[in-house]
């Protein structure tokens, strides 16, 4: 690899630092309704900052950075999920059957992800609630919503006995193509990629999205279609228009049992042989991360990959992994500009996962399957990057490790347990960044040598760990509960602002709704890392707390491995997101 690209890509990003323009968007996962029995069941929150605020905080010129308004009448923010969405939205069928109002229909809550497109106008937005399967479409610049869909309700075996499952829900997609003329719908409790493409004018302003059933594609085993998808119709708290449809036919899709190898896609789905090192035992899709090649890496909660073109209707699969290859729970993964994609694995976010340790990497060569039609299983191989031998659990499809749970838990400064997490490029193209949600670091990866280095997010230059000075996490910490322990970030997902003067990691509270064996924080919000030693290291200098003490019923919140925080704080971010509003715009 060479690098004199980059060397135009740093001097880029030179120039952007002049005037860097640009929104960081939080999703908040607690509830934004007052009285429910659990977190994380109704509405939500998103946080927007501008680039403006955040210097202001950390110049300290104020104590907290203001948030933006997402609504005609309001001056600023959080925005409630139920406020974007208009709860007297319409579902409509593609026969154009009604299937009821949003305020009647079940499991509409959590903000959990969030995507900008290539031209920074529009961001995708998840709600991740199981049963649930809501995916929206918001216009960046007046914060409205454009579109919103239910995806598909799929049924598939659960057993070689006769035992099903009919369910769905929508965890992590993305926009696909390098102008964002698809978006790839993650599925996970569906277990299914769907596809939505995306219509736009001479400006690059959207004016069709269309769900398109022909192009699913099925993972799970014995699959068939239990309820379609439906499309939302109404107007936005603007008075504006929702737009959408839904076109093609099921009948079209790939719901199949067997890759295009002749394997079975997920162990034990009838009389075929399941895939080679291990096959695939659970194929919830975790991560729809999407390339330049207009291919989706598709990261499956069991173990195991897929890579498939998302240009083909259906979605067709180039290549395939077993779980001795990647293992599972892989949160995702990132694209560099020369044409790498790398992917983790983390624990996994079921109960399971409490006595689990994992921190692993991989780098795939995504020009290795342009023109290649027909790949044999787990082939090419990827480039394994790092995976921590010494306190890596067998678990997930991993050979190399400890044979023994890891009971230690997630207190800082007490658990061994490490759960990779989020990652990010830097700008200049350099580096990736993946985060350690339980041991509170951020492990930086050289794209050209692989050699990695570490920093810190508690102590105050990211060298000191626990011993040295605090960092900014302990200032922010929630005090409502003496046994919490404090200066504990949980940084899970990270991206960086476009100047490159900055990652921005959203932190986990003390009540998180999901992986609550692996999440638990003390001070939620926005976490400010100042890059260090030309991006090979980086501190936490300021964190943007976000707040939300709208009660609920629950008198304490479990954390498996942690703290029984018995405090009202109930800010959870998940979702973290980079806006670009210069003129040069990019994804981030």
């Amino acid at each position: 690899m060479t690098r004199i690209y980059f060397i135009a890509v740093a001097a880029l990003a030179l120039l952007q630092q002049v005037s860097a323009d640009y929104e960081v968007w939080a999703v908040d996962q607690s509830n934004s309704v007052a009285g429910e029995s659990a977190l994380g069941v109704k509405g939500s929150f998103l946080w927007v900052f501008s680039s403006d605020e955040i210097e202001k905080q950390v110049e300290g010129l104020t104590e907290q950075a203001k948030s933006e308004p997402c609504t005609p009448d309001a001056t600023e923010g959080p925005c409630d999920l139920l406020e974007i969405f208009p709860q007297d939205l319409t579902a409509s069928f593609a026969n154009g059957t009604t299937a009821g109002e949003l305020r009647d229909l079940d499991s509409f809550a959590r903000f959990h992800y969030a995507r900008p497109d290539a031209s920074n106008n529009y961001v995708l937005i998840n709600m991740f609630m199981p049963g649930g399967g809501y995916i929206g479409v918001v216009d960046s610049r007046t914060k409205e919503a454009v579109a919103l869909f239910r995806v598909t309700k799929f049924q598939y075996a659960t057993d070689g006995a006769g035992s099903t499952a009919e369910t769905r829900s929508v965890h992590m997609s993305d926009w696909g193509g390098v102008d964002s003329s698809y978006i790839m719908i993650n599925n996970l409790h569906g277990k299914a990629v769907e596809r939505i493409n995306v219509l736009r004018d001479e400006n690059g302003d959207i004016t069709g999205l269309d769900f398109d059933r022909s192009a699913s594609l099925g993972l799970g085993s014995k699959m068939k279609v239990s309820e379609e998808a439906t499309v939302f119709s109404g107007s936005n708290v603007f008075g504006n228009a929702l737009i959408g449809s839904i076109i093609g036919d099921y009948a079209d899709a790939d719901l199949s049992d067997a890759t295009p190898n002749g394997y079975c896609k997920e162990n034990g789905c009838s009389d075929l042989a399941n895939g080679g090192a291990g096959g695939r035992g659970k194929n919830m899709p975790i991560c729809t991360l999407t390339s330049a090649n207009n291919f989706v890496y598709i990261t499956l909660a069991g173990g195991g990959l897929f890579v498939a073109d998302i240009s083909e209707t259906p979605l067709k699969i180039v290549a395939e992994y077993g779980k001795e290859v990647i293992y599972g729970a892989g949160l995702c993964g990132v694209a560099t500009p020369d044409g790498q994609v790398f992917v983790n694995s983390g624990v996994s976010a079921s109960a399971a996962g409490k006595d689990q340790s994992m921190f692993a990497v991989w780098s795939f060569d995504d020009e290795a399957y342009v023109d290649a039609d027909s790949l044999c299983e787990n082939d090419p191989m990827p480039t394994l990057v790092y995976q921590d031998e010494a306190t890596n659990t067998k678990t997930g499809g991993n050979t190399m490790g400890a044979d023994v749970a890891d009971t230690t838990g997630q207190l800082p400064g007490q658990s061994t347990r490490r759960d990779s997490h989020g990652m990010a490029v830097s700008v200049d193209g350099n580096y990736v960044q993946g985060v350690d949600r339980i041991q509170n670091v951020i492990e930086v990866f050289d794209v050209f040598s692989l050699e990695k280095t570490t920093y810190d997010l508690t102590s105050e230059g990211g060298e000191d760990r626990y011993d040295g000075e605090a960092g900014a996490c302990l200032a922010k910490s929630v005090d409502d509960d003496s046994g919490l322990p404090a200066n504990d970030p949980a940084p899970d997902p990270i991206s960086t602002t476009p100047d490159g003067k900055y990652m921005v990691v959203g932190l986990r509270g003390p009540a998180p709704v999901t992986v609550n064996h692996a999440a638990q924080g003390s001070c939620p919000g926005v976490g400010i890392v100042q890059p260090t030693k030309d991006g090979k290291g980086g501190k936490l200098i300021s964190v943007i707390r976000t707040s939300n003490t709208i009660e609920d019923t629950l008198e304490t919140v479990p954390a498996p491995g942690g703290h029984e925080y018995t405090g009202k704080e109930r800010s959870d971010i998940h979702g973290i997101l980079v806006v670009n509003r210069d003129s040069n715009k990019g994804a981030n």
